[in-house]
């Protein structure tokens, strides 16, 4: 199926009382490239998260952003540490005897030092979270393979369409070169009979004109290329409803085409000819920008 390199899609989800936010964002490259920015918790997780990601997507260059909140039912806890607050506060009684003073600091005070608070959290299991963060991640990678998809289908009937146009200009080659080398006979005789009237038979007899109608007919003959050419419009379409990356294939294909135009040009002897080459190049020229964004 024609997919576009171009997309975006996010998923969110919790994994292990983590709440996460996975954006991707991918457009054209020639290779499969993928970066991730996330938190530190998931660094050992990153090979595995690249893999995952460039099975999915095969090409394009991806910038994966994954988010995280602390959910309500996090396995963070607070902890006092008594025995600390318990020194600070003899240790400020013993202060205000020695000053004199009266004011209270109070568990405002105390609470704010160093250390009387602790926050633990529960050490996460790596295996659970890889396995619920995969579901999510999942999920942000089917929003964009469907839009890529989307995309994609865009891109391929607009190629079946100027295929259908390369067809049609190939066709008026074939139709005119067919009638170009009798064209050349009728020019050749007009000429000879210009240049030697009456005399025409005597130093250019019927079997000569005919030989270098033969070898002219042989110099501009492009029935081999046209069939080769007919053949690669069939390759461009059934290619494009293959499953899997056909970007390449693509791009080989369309390197032969232009191939097989460049020597109808080179060969052709004939106005007619020559101006449908331009317009095939022109419309192989768009079908290669079109290709370029196809995975």
């Amino acid at each position: 199926m024609a997919e576009s390199m171009t997309g975006y899609g996010r998923a969110e989800g919790t994994a292990q009382s983590i709440r996460f936010l996975i954006e991707i964002k991918t457009v054209n490259n020639r290779f499969c490239d993928v970066q991730i920015r996330m938190p530190r918790i998931l660094l050992s997780l990153e090979p595995r998260l690249k893999e995952r990601i460039s099975n999915r997507l095969l090409r394009g260059k991806a910038d994966v952003f994954i988010t995280t909140e602390e959910s309500e039912s996090s396995n963070t806890t607070v902890r006092l540490n008594a025995g600390l607050a318990r020194a600070y506060s003899e240790a400020l009684t013993e202060i205000a005897a020695v000053t004199g003073r009266t004011d209270d600091a109070g568990v405002s005070f105390i609470s704010r030092m160093p250390e009387v608070l602790v926050t633990d959290t529960a050490e996460s299991d790596p295996e659970a979270l890889a396995a619920e963060l995969f579901v999510i991640l999942d999920e942000a990678l089917d929003s964009i393979v469907c839009m890529r998809r989307v995309e994609g289908g865009k891109l391929k009937s607009d190629l079946l369409l100027k295929g259908d146009a390369l067809e049609g200009m190939l066709a008026d080659v074939t139709k005119r070169a067919a009638s170009v080398p009798a064209e050349y006979r009728e020019k050749l005789t007009a000429r000879i009979e210009e240049l030697l009237g009456d005399n025409a038979g005597l130093y250019f007899d019927e079997g000569r004109k005919e030989a270098e109608v033969v070898m002219f007919a042989d110099r501009c003959s492009v029935d081999e290329e046209i069939t080769r050419l007919r053949s690669h419009i069939g390759q461009l379409r059934d290619t494009l409803g293959a499953e899997g990356s056909i970007g390449k294939r693509l791009d080989f294909i369309l390197q032969e085409m232009n191939r097989e135009v460049n020597t109808i040009g080179s060969k052709a002897n004939d106005l007619l000819i020559t101006n449908r080459v331009l317009d095939m190049k022109t419309e192989l020229e768009k079908i290669r920008e079109q290709i370029q964004n196809l995975v």
